[in-house]
C-alpha cells in the first residue's frame, strides 16, 4: 500500500488534480467578490461583518495554495492546507443539507440559492478530499520545487 501512496506519478496526478482545481475555483471569486460574498451568505454559516473579509481572503488562499501544490514550494503547508480547506468546504455542504438548505456550492461560480447541486458538489469535494490525502501522505518529493 505504501509503495502505491508514494507513487511518484500517482503524486504527480494528485497535484495537478488539486492545485488545479483550487486555482480554478479561485479565478470567478477573485474577479466577482461580491457574488462571493453572496455565496457565503447562503450557507448561513459565518457572521455577517466576516463575511466580506472571507470572500476577499479565501480566493487568495486558494490560489497560493493551489500553485504551492502544483509546483512543490511550501509542499507541506500547502497540502496540509488544501486538507484543511476541503475539509471545512465539505462540513460547510453536508451542515446545508443536514438544514435542509437548497443551494449550489458556490465553489466555482456563484451559488444560487433554490438548487439542488449540494450533494453533486459535497461528492466532488469528498473525491478530492482523497486526493489530497494521498498528497498529505505521501512520501514522494519528485518534481517538487523544494525537494532535497
Amino acid at each position: 500500500m505504501r509503495k502505491l501512496i508514494d507513487n511518484d506519478y500517482l503524486t504527480l496526478l494528485s497535484r495537478l488534480l488539486v492545485g488545479g482545481m483550487f486555482i480554478y475555483a479561485a479565478f470567478y471569486k477573485i474577479v466577482d467578490p461580491a457574488a462571493f460574498a453572496k455565496s457565503i451568505w447562503f450557507y448561513h454559516l459565518v457572521p455577517g461583518k466576516f463575511i466580506n473579509l472571507m470572500a476577499l481572503v479565501l480566493p487568495w488562499l486558494e490560489v497560493t495554495c493551489g500553485i504551492a501544490v502544483i509546483i512543490g514550494f511550501w509542499h507541506r503547508g500547502a497540502k496540509l492546507w488544501a486538507n484543511i480547506m476541503l475539509i471545512v468546504f465539505i462540513a460547510a455542504l453536508g451542515s446545508t443539507i443536514v438544514r435542509g438548505i437548497s443551494i449550489d456550492c458556490g465553489c466555482f461560480r456563484a451559488a444560487k440559492s433554490a438548487t439542488h447541486s449540494a450533494w453533486n458538489s459535497l461528492w466532488f469535494d469528498v473525491v478530492a478530499l482523497v486526493f489530497a490525502l494521498q498528497l498529505l501522505i505521501s512520501r514522494s518529493t519528485r518534481w517538487m520545487l523544494s525537494a532535497r
